[in-house]
Formats: C-alpha cells, sequence, structure tokens
C-alpha cells in the first residue's frame, strides 16, 4: 500500500528519492523527523530527512524508532516481539538486547526512572505503517545498524523523552521520529497550520496533540530531550500530498527536521 513490492522498484524508488534530495554538509544528526505516507506522497520530503546521514551511515549501528499507533491503542510504548523485521529490499535486525535492558534491567544496566510501560505486542504492529515505511530506506542506508522499534499511542513527553535519554548512546545510534503533521485539511489550511506546528518544533515546544501531528506522542518525547540536551534543529523540507500527488481539497501535511548535538 505505501512502496512498490518488488525489491528491484523499491530499491529504484528509493536511490532516485534520495538522489533527488539535499545532502547539508556537516556533522550527522542525532535525531530526524520523518513523515510516513506512502512514497508517492511524502517520500521526497522523507528522502530529505534521511540524506542526511547519507555520508556518516558507517557509523551509525543502531537506530531508535518511535512512531504513533494507529491501528490498536498502546498505553505507553510497544515493541514487535521480533528479532527481525522483514522488507522487499531485505531483513532489518531488531536490537532485542537494548529493548530488554529497557523492560529487565540488571545489576549492570539498573533500571530508569520515569520511563512508559514497554510491552511485547506483536498484534500492534502487524498492521502499523509508521515504522515500516522507514524500514526500505534504512535497509538501503545502513544495512548493518540493529533497529528499536517502537509505537504507542499515550505516554508524556518526559517519559519517551527519558526512553530516547536511556537509548541515546553515541555517536553509532540515530533516533527517528516518524510523523505526519496536519490531517485531512485544504491546502490553504493545512499550509498554515503546519509552518505553526513547525515553528514549534523549532522552538523545542514540547506540546504538540494529535492534531498536529499523529505521531505527537515520539515528537514531544524528543523536544523535551532536545531541550534538556540543547540540540540545534533544522527544518529541511515542510509540504503536503498538495505539492506531491494529491489535489488540494483534503491533503496530509509533511516535516522533514534534522536535530544536531553541540561539537
Amino acid at each position: 500500500m505505501f512502496y512498490p513490492e518488488s525489491s528491484e522498484e523499491l530499491a529504484r524508488v528509493i536511490s532516485e528519492l534520495l538522489a533527488g534530495a539535499h545532502a547539508v554538509p556537516g556533522p550527522c544528526p542525532k535525531a530526524l523527523i520523518v513523515p510516513h505516507a506512502g512514497y508517492v506522497y511524502s517520500g521526497a520530503i522523507a528522502a530529505a530527512a534521511f540524506a542526511q546521514i547519507t555520508a556518516h551511515a558507517a557509523r551509525i549501528r543502531r537506530v531508535i524508532l518511535v512512531g504513533p499507533a494507529h491501528r490498536e491503542f498502546v498505553d505507553g510504548l510497544a515493541w514487535p516481539d521480533a528479532a527481525k523485521l522483514g522488507t522487499p529490499v531485505g531483513d532489518v535486525e531488531v536490537d532485542v538486547e537494548a529493548i530488554e535492558q529497557l523492560i529487565s534491567p540488571t545489576d549492570d544496566a539498573p533500571v530508569v526512572a520515569g520511563l512508559p510501560r514497554i510491552a511485547a505486542n506483536a498484534r500492534a504492529h502487524a498492521r502499523e505503517h509508521c515504522l515500516e515505511v522507514m524500514l526500505p530506506f534504512l535497509r538501503q542506508l545502513v544495512p548493518h545498524a540493529k533497529i528499536v522499534p517502537l509505537i504507542g499511542s499515550r505516554a508524556t513527553p518526559e517519559q519517551i523523552g527519558r526512553v530516547l535519554d536511556a537509548l541515546w548512546g553515541g555517536a553509532e545510534t540515530l533516533i527517528v521520529i516518524s510523523s505526519d503533521l496536519s490531517h485531512h485539511l485544504t491546502y490553504d489550511a493545512a499550509a498554515t497550520q503546519d509552518a505553526g506546528t513547525a515553528a514549534r518544533i523549532l522552538a523545542l515546544d514540547a506540546t504538540l496533540e494529535g492534531s498536529d501531528a499523529c505521531g505527537a506522542i515520539g515528537i514531544d518525547g524528543l523536544l523535551w530531550l532536545a531541550r534538556q540536551k540543547q540540540l540545534r534543529v533544522e527544518q529541511l523540507d515542510l509540504r503536503n500530498s498538495g505539492d506531491t500527488a494529491g489535489g488540494h481539497d483534503r491533503v496530509v501535511g509533511y516535516g522533514a527536521f534534522a536535530f544536531y548535538e553541540a561539537s
């Protein structure tokens, strides 16, 4: 539904999307906000985010993925209870050890205060697209990296921020927050609302709601932590489906943002 089923066609589409994106020279982002619609609608905006890691791909060994649970309500966060996730361009390995340390800490990795409930829930992930559309990009760019796939419906910004902080790692770890912006507004109304949402993201305002961005649970958590860690954020792209492959009567908004640590 969201990208080609053929491995050859999917690899070609991703390569073309990345080739059309502009990579900003400089350091590797620590975190990205990436849209998750079908590639014909938001693929170019997603590529604007993922292009920023192409020059740094060799160092990225783990990707933390956080997105909204569209199909089933998840109190806290859920992981898919799987060692690998399959895509047409190859399997992606799940960092089960990192997840288990969050759920069942050991003496070497003690419990972190303030985390939300994190449970295994294959059913919630079974038809969930928000992380699935990220995987082919990651499989092509960082095939050696493991992923920590998490989706949720209800958690505070601080709770999600503490999860991200617990998984923060070093230069080997990238965080990807999956989210679209406004939904089903007219083109002009969406452009106005999304510009306001983008301004709040740039201001590290961790009070977004679902009407602002379907992945607000992840965005707010990242923004809460970004303020604590004094991250710098850049807007890479801001468009909607009316700019890519749809009409102007009812559109979905998409934004790409990169977050950088201080040198």
